[in-house]
């Protein structure tokens, strides 16, 4: 089960990486930097599927917002509680809303299809774009890796290969678990404060 368990991190965790950092991925972007750190991915590698899942994650929303404002999904997008604030922001911030949205947990889609039904010229909104999924894919790509070494160091280099996978997996579940908690949380008490 090891040996079928560690042929498929090794045969598709990069895609893996890729498509969760172009969903809204920062455990993705983590685990592939952990997963660098054990040479199980080469680190380049993992970095550069990371920002282009980042990129092109959020440059397809806001190109869904341009282009298809009567789609369903930017429809019930525009319905998410979290719409108006970030229309707001990006009103009033739009450099500053392009470059931080990736940054607020649960806000990513919903601020990518505000952003692209803003306004905001096409050749600017890239450019953040890519300048903050160079800082966001260093700083959790960055995360996962130093906690590669933090892990090492605390359990020393006794674990074999198999066995830091499934730390690292499990690793990702809590910090999904607990982005996802903190988000809604944070969400349900925002929407008693309205």
């Amino acid at each position: 089960m090891t040996e079928t368990f560690h042929f498929l991190i090794t045969k598709y965790g990069l895609l893996a990486v890729f498509v969760g950092c172009f969903a809204e991925g920062e455990s993705a972007a983590i685990l592939g930097g952990f997963f660098a750190h054990q040479r199980v991915f080469v680190p380049w590698q993992v970095f550069s599927v990371a920002f282009a899942g980042s990129f092109l994650g959020d440059a397809a929303l806001f190109f869904l917002g341009r282009h298809y404002s009567e789609n369903a999904f930017v429809l019930r997008m525009r319905k998410k509680p979290g719409f108006s604030h970030a229309h707001r922001l990006v009103t009033r911030y739009p450099n500053t809303f392009v470059f931080f949205n990736r940054y607020a947990y649960g806000m990513r889609v919903v601020g990518g299809v505000t952003a692209g039904l803003s306004g905001i010229a096409v050749g600017r909104f890239l450019l953040l774009n890519a300048l903050s999924s160079l800082v966001w894919v260093t700083l959790f790509g960055s995360i996962g890796y130093l906690g590669g070494l933090g892990a090492e160091k605390l359990l020393g280099e006794a674990l074999v290969e198999h066995q830091r996978l499934i730390f690292a997996l499990i690793g990702g579940l809590v910090i999904t678990a607990l982005a996802w908690y903190a988000a809604h949380h944070f969400f349900r008490n925002g929407k008693k404060n309205d």
